[in-house]
């Protein structure tokens, strides 16, 4: 970085004293909290970590430093819940993301519903992937084909589950036009994800054990191994709570656990 693009002496002191400021108003937050979802306290927690990060950015920009601070990534959380506290109504939302891995099988699979469906009029919808798709996810309900995306030469990608809250259950037909666009990420209860990326970090602190430990005798392997029989055996994972595969973690919606 040169000279020029550098933040000055000034700034990086501006920055360490707004992050004092940030740490008396999250202390005097958390001593007039009213309760344990207090709103004040996680709009200073927010605030705190905002200071602490810009604060870092800048001590390293100038002086090539880092702070001991662990500041929680803006896409890992979800913002404080302001939703209702006694919700009446909820909505689910989910996406899963699929890769065609098997082409002909899914075709496969397509042909054999066109020939039980006797009151189909367009036989030539399994010939095309498209068409493949369609006629799948119309007999199958979204859940099966999570369960069973191989036997239809499917390969999981990540996927997501929101719950949202809300004081009433929405009009018939009021959002079915644009049915993802109006989600208030204040309102989201809890969420869930599954993604590779959990593996991966799974692995890499498998390895680290296994460095520190001098064990080099295939113990991830096997572990690995017995996760999967179990997910194999009865679609859940190891803890005994459902999930869609491999790599399925719980995300919760507040920063507590960030903190």
């Amino acid at each position: 970085m040169s000279d020029a693009a550098q933040p000055t002496a000034a700034e990086v002191r501006a920055a360490a004293e707004a992050v004092k400021t940030a740490l008396d108003r999250h202390l005097a937050a958390v001593e007039r909290r009213s309760g344990e979802d207090d709103p004040a306290v996680y709009d200073a927690f927010n605030q705190l970590a905002a200071a602490a990060e810009a604060y870092d950015e800048l001590l390293y920009d100038r002086y090539d430093e880092v702070t001991p601070f662990e500041i929680p990534g803006a896409d890992d959380t979800l913002p404080p819940y302001t939703g209702p506290e006694e919700p009446s109504a909820l909505s689910v939302l989910i996406r899963r993301d699929y890769a065609v891995a098997e082409p002909q099988r899914l075709m496969a699979h397509a042909r054999r519903i066109e020939a039980a469906d006797e009151e189909s009029t367009d036989m030539d919808a399994s010939g095309t992937v498209h068409g493949a798709l369609s006629l799948l996810f119309g007999e199958f309900e979204p859940d099966e084909i999570a369960s069973r995306h191989k036997e239809f030469g499917l390969e999981e990608g990540d996927s997501t589950l929101w719950v949202t809250a809300a004081d009433e259950a929405a009009d018939p037909g009021e959002w079915l036009e644009a049915p993802f666009e109006q989600v208030d990420p204040q309102s989201v209860v809890c969420r869930f994800d599954v993604s590779a990326v959990f593996d991966d970090e799974f692995d890499d602190d498998l390895d680290d054990d296994e460095e520190e430990d001098g064990d080099a005798d295939g113990d991830a392997a096997e572990l690995d191994e017995d996760l999967a029989a179990e997910l194999d055996e009865d679609g859940t994972r190891g803890d005994g709570t459902e999930g869609d595969g491999p790599g399925d973690t719980a995300v919760p919606a507040r920063l507590e656990a960030d903190r």
